[in-house]
């Protein structure tokens, strides 16, 4: 691994009850084949949907690449923007997941905050990508659901002190191909790395006056 590079981990999910084939994972496959410049190493996960597997796989992630930022993409059925979600939830997973299991707690940590925002600005991100001409709507929302995306979302900012990202995509050809959703990706990540590299430079500055 060339420590030069920054490690950026990306994952979509495997299909699940209507989504035979997942947006998700159709848009972060489009994003690997685009990569995210060559001062990135970019790793891509399918993530199970299952609560038990994301519970192992997403510490798994963070301690294999210790990386700058990781991003979790998911779909959504009523979606037709390209969302970021701005915060992750502890509570209220009730519905079953692919093994037919729901956490007993119906909780994601225990003990942990009712909700963690992350670090990133997601309305700035939305603004600066909007701004740019991608030709993909991309809005900003409060709540990813609480079925795995919300879980594995909560898991990654717990762990990550913040520093982790989630973006909800439409089903494919609703209305955007997998290659507008991969194009959007880039551009989204991309302004991420961007905010977190100006965020680490005015945190330098501060420590050197």
């Amino acid at each position: 691994m060339d420590n030069s590079k920054r490690n950026v981990v990306v994952t979509g999910f495997e299909p699940f009850g209507a989504h035979t084939i997942n947006a998700s994972w159709v848009a972060v496959q489009e994003l690997k084949k685009l990569g995210l410049g060559k001062d990135v190493d970019l790793h891509v996960y399918e993530v199970p949907v299952e609560y038990q597997a994301v519970q192992s796989l997403v510490p798994s992630l963070w301690k294999q690449y210790h990386p700058q930022l990781v991003v979790h993409v998911g779909v959504s059925g009523m979606a037709t923007t390209v969302t970021l979600e701005k915060c992750g939830r502890n509570h209220g997973y009730k519905g079953l997941d692919n093994s037919r299991f729901c956490p007993h707690s119906q909780c994601c940590i225990e003990g942990g905050p009712d909700c963690i925002d992350s670090v990133i600005d997601m309305e700035s991100v939305c603004k600066r990508v909007t701004a740019s001409g991608l030709g993909v709507a991309v809005s900003v929302s409060k709540d990813a659901g609480r079925y795995l995306c919300d879980f594995t979302y909560y898991t990654s900012l717990y762990l990550s002190h913040g520093r982790s990202a989630f973006v909800h995509v439409p089903p494919i050809a609703k209305p955007y191909s997998g290659e507008d959703l991969g194009r959007a990706l880039q551009a989204i990540i991309q302004e991420m790395l961007d905010m977190l590299d100006r965020a680490g430079e005015k945190i330098h500055c501060q420590h050197v006056h």
